[in-house]
């Protein structure tokens, strides 16, 4: 814990910072959801997409495509692209990937979708851990599945898995759905958590679904290892991922689905035939740029959001000390447990109107019979310059100033 004031949580002014000149009334452009959602004069803190301007190779490659034709591109996969990707996983632990081992999508979030349509029957019971991104639970509940949820326990230091509720939560089903790393909580699962999760997965014979999209957002210090780096359970995992979060590119719409079984590609692929989709032509070349040119703008980044989250953490410890939060490990979101405050009923409102803050309220994350459980949490984007982020924060804790006292 620091004893740091908020200003003295800025920048330092003689060095420079690199997204210090965000404006708002610049980033407040018409095509920005999460800027025009909301009103005038409110700090949009909820999608997850990045304030940050999109890095430079890319923006240079998609420049220079359109001086081409666009026509259909390599609709039948694009092999560069193919290949700086399997390069990639291979630094996450998915060696040795067959031909035929990965499919590209409009996103990842299709992927979810037509994993659970194919792996999975209507009314059959389907496992994720709570809170969880929500288009995990509505990949369920949209297709007639039932969520088989495994609330998270909180630790002392960190959000945990609690195996005892996953464990029961296996009985009679196909599929687990896990997030890796973990949206909303910000957990990157450890060496032996996943260890642990493959025992389980192989004892109850499960397929998983590993969304590893925010795996290159992390501060962890060690090398990511996806769930699928052990051989037991590579042929019974679909791993999707995609460039939107790490190089914020969500507006371009691409993601791929990868397994050492080809078989298994193919059969989640057909279950949705035509109504998958496939991604354009700009969006092969964004990620292709980002794969060749983009690490040094991602180290940057991720160091800029790095101290971010403990700007964030230590605002919360100081100013707030009642709010629960843990520090993050990956992403670039903040899981803060506000129950204790008078207006948990109607928290997310209550920022909204209050401190003109924009947040996500916490029940989005659960299916609806647990979103009780999760009311007075709320997700919070940190993805923005640091000054703004201490604005929002500074209206947060002034905003629930005598009553927080109350409760500390």
């Amino acid at each position: 814990m620091t004893d740091a004031q908020p200003s003295e949580l800025l920048p330092d002014a003689s060095v420079a910072d690199p997204y210090g000149g965000l404006d708002p009334a610049t980033l407040r452009h018409v095509d920005s959801l999460k800027w025009t959602f909301y009103d005038e004069g409110v700090i949009p803190l909820w999608v997850a997409d990045m304030d940050y301007p999109v890095a430079p190779p890319i923006v240079a490659a998609l420049q220079d495509r359109l001086t081409r034709g666009l026509g259909y591109h390599q609709l039948l996969g694009d092999t560069t692209l193919t290949g700086q990707l399997r390069d990639h996983l291979a630094t996450q632990g998915l060696t040795d990937l067959p031909d035929g081992s990965t499919a590209f999508l409009p996103g990842v979030v299709p992927g979810i979708y037509a994993t659970v349509k194919a792996l999975t029957e209507p009314g059959e019971p389907v496992v994720t851990m709570t809170p969880v991104y929500h288009p995990f639970h509505l990949a369920l509940t949209d297709q007639g599945r039932r969520v088989a949820a495994a609330p998270l326990r909180e630790g002392e230091r960190r959000w945990e898995i609690d195996w005892e509720a996953l464990e029961a939560a296996t009985e009679g089903s196909k599929l687990l759905l896990l997030c890796h790393p973990h949206n909303p909580t910000g957990r990157v699962w450890d060496e032996g958590e996943l260890a642990r999760l493959r025992d389980l997965v192989l004892a109850r014979d499960l397929w998983v679904m590993s969304d590893e999209l925010h795996a290159d957002l992390r501060y962890t210090g060690r090398a990511f290892e996806s769930f699928a780096a052990d051989p037991r359970v590579r042929a019974k995992t679909i791993t999707l991922t995609g460039p939107a979060k790490a190089y914020n590119t969500a507006g371009l719409g691409i993601g791929a689905m990868v397994s050492h079984d080809p078989e298994l590609v193919k059969r989640v692929k057909t279950s949705v035939g035509g109504l998958m989709g496939h991604p354009s032509a700009l969006s092969v070349t964004a990620w292709q740029a980002a794969l060749r040119e983009g690490r040094p703008w991602l180290e940057g980044t991720v160091n800029y959001l790095r101290g971010n989250r403990d700007v964030l953490q230590a605002f919360v410890e100081t100013q707030l000390p009642w709010v629960r939060s843990f520090p993050v490990e990956a992403t670039y979101l903040a899981w803060l447990d506000l129950r204790a405050h008078p207006r948990a009923g109607d928290i997310q409102k209550f920022l909204l109107e209050e401190a003109r803050i924009a947040v996500h309220d916490g029940p989005v994350f659960a299916p609806e019979e647990l979103k009780p459980q999760y009311q007075g949490f709320i997700r919070v984007n940190f993805a923005t310059s640091r000054a703004l982020l201490i604005e929002a924060l500074e209206r947060m804790a002034e905003a629930l100033g005598e009553e927080a006292v109350a409760q500390s």
